[in-house]
Order: C-alpha cells, then sequence, then structure tokens
C-alpha cells in the first residue's frame, strides 16, 4: 500500500490505495476534471454542493456505461442465437449417408 497525493479543485490530497499510483493520478484527474466543470456551471455552489454534483455526474456515467455493456451483451447474445439458429438450419439440410448393412 502507497500513498499517492493528488490535487483535486486546488486542492492536495494525500490516498492511501493499494492501486497503481498512476491509476490514482488518473482518478484523480477525472474527478478533478468533473469539479472545474461542475465550478463552470455553479460557479456560486458550496465546494460540498459541487462535490454532490459531481458524484451525480461520474454515478450517471457509471450507470450509462453499465446500461451499454448491457446493451452490447444482449446484442452479442442475440446475434449468437441467430448463427445458433442458421447453423442448425444449414445441417438439417446436409444428407447424412445411411449405412446400410448387407443381408
Amino acid at each position: 500500500m502507497s500513498v499517492v497525493t493528488v490535487e483535486i479543485a486546488g486542492q492536495r490530497y494525500p490516498i492511501r490505495s493499494g492501486l497503481d499510483e498512476r491509476y490514482v493520478a488518473e482518478l484523480a484527474a477525472y474527478v478533478d476534471q468533473k469539479m472545474r466543470a461542475a465550478v463552470n456551471a455553479a460557479p456560486e455552489s458550496d465546494m460540498l454542493g459541487l462535490a454532490i454534483l459531481v458524484a451525480l455526474n461520474i454515478a450517471d456515467d457509471v450507470f450509462r456505461a453499465r446500461q451499454q455493456q448491457s446493451s452490447v451483451h444482449g446484442e452479442l447474445n442475440e446475434r449468437a442465437l441467430q448463427l445458433e439458429q442458421l447453423l442448425d438450419a444449414a445441417l438439417a439440410q446436409v444428407a447424412i449417408p445411411q449405412v446400410v448393412s448387407a443381408p
């Protein structure tokens, strides 16, 4: 576990984490970007209000990504089912030679 110091909205925060330091820095940069956008959208808000707006925005990002992933997964399942049906139909048309026993 290491400590990574990041800056978000002009404040420095020591973050203790077992994650890769570059990844933590990337996460912090993402949150900082969202905070700056929130400040631009609602400059009169206090930091707690901005943090709540950012949390809601990030939660929206997560929910949309989950929905998109679920949609893609559903489309792949549908395509796999269609391919299975096509394969079954093709195999049904193939004549399987019958083995005939001589008396």
